[in-house]
């Protein structure tokens, strides 16, 4: 597809509802993954606080047929969105360095839109794929130290989240977020409570990716792709520090007001 049609595509109407609809269910995703951690603060069992996990909490239900299937459509329609953004989106973004980032980091939603929404739908039809998402990072992690300069390998990974993560913290506490939306899409009496759903969400959401990294630092340090982890990893680490109980139910609020912002703010999002 050329870049003239890409855009074409990205302006349509109908893909922009598709799109913003897309973003509320990854939005639900991340609402899901908030409760199923607060669930393992408090020491319940169940399903794994990570995007699969809250997939499969989805296909618990007593309709959870049908709803694997809307979610599956919605989250590869987010992905397919956040592919179009990746490739001619941003351009409200006058620095180039500044735009680059931003579809990059659009093209690894796309990737996890995608992943998640065929995954949903290998659950509706009763083929879910084995292995948690912690699994699949420790076979990652695995891979990578089986290489030569594996260990290095596993440190630049490590660098690179904890990029992400000091990123998102610094995107919450500076507000700019605000710069991909259209606030005036919004009813007046929500658009403060977006932001600060936004505010807590990215900081929130930072802090969980940084202790991904440290995890993946110490399996690199360590040799021990058992050492890494995903999500419910991250989170599970959080849990068993001093006050883990605590600090965890907290880290999981700010999780899922990631969650509440994607799907409030899927109406403003610029495309």
């Amino acid at each position: 597809m050329s870049a003239t049609k890409a855009r074409q595509v990205r302006h349509n109407k109908a893909v922009q509802v598709l799109g913003r609809i897309g973003m509320g269910c990854y939005g639900l995703v991340y609402l899901l993954i908030g409760y199923l951690a607060v669930r393992i603060a408090v020491g319940g069992a169940g399903q794994e606080a990570d995007g699969r996990g809250a997939v499969a909490e989805v296909g618990s239900t007593p309709v959870g047929g049908v709803l694997l299937w809307v979610l599956a459509a919605g989250l590869v329609a987010y992905g397919l969105w956040q592919a179009l953004l990746a490739a001619v989106g941003y351009t409200w973004i006058d620095k180039e360095k500044k735009r680059t980032v931003k579809r990059v980091t659009s093209g690894v939603r796309c990737l996890v839109g995608v992943s998640l929404g065929f995954y949903a739908a290998r659950l509706a039809v009763g083929a879910g794929e084995q292995g948690s998402g912690d699994q699949k990072q420790q076979e990652l992690t695995a891979t990578l130290l089986g290489l030569p300069a594996g260990p290095f390998l596993v440190i630049v990974a490590a660098v690179i989240v904890f990029g992400v993560a000091v990123g998102s913290v610094v995107k919450g506490v500076r507000r700019t977020f605000v710069e991909d939306l259209d606030l005036s899409k919004l009813p007046s009496g929500t658009r403060r409570w977006v932001e600060w759903l936004g505010r807590i969400g990215y900081a929130a959401r930072g802090v969980v990716f940084g202790v991904v990294a440290v995890l993946l630092g110490f399996a690199a340090i360590q040799h021990d792709p058992s050492r890494s982890g995903g999500l419910d990893a991250a989170l599970r680490t959080l849990a068993a520090q001093p006050f883990g109980t605590v600090l965890l139910i907290v880290v999981a609020a700010g999780v899922a007001a990631f969650g509440a912002y994607c799907v409030g703010a899927a109406r403003a999002q610029r495309g």
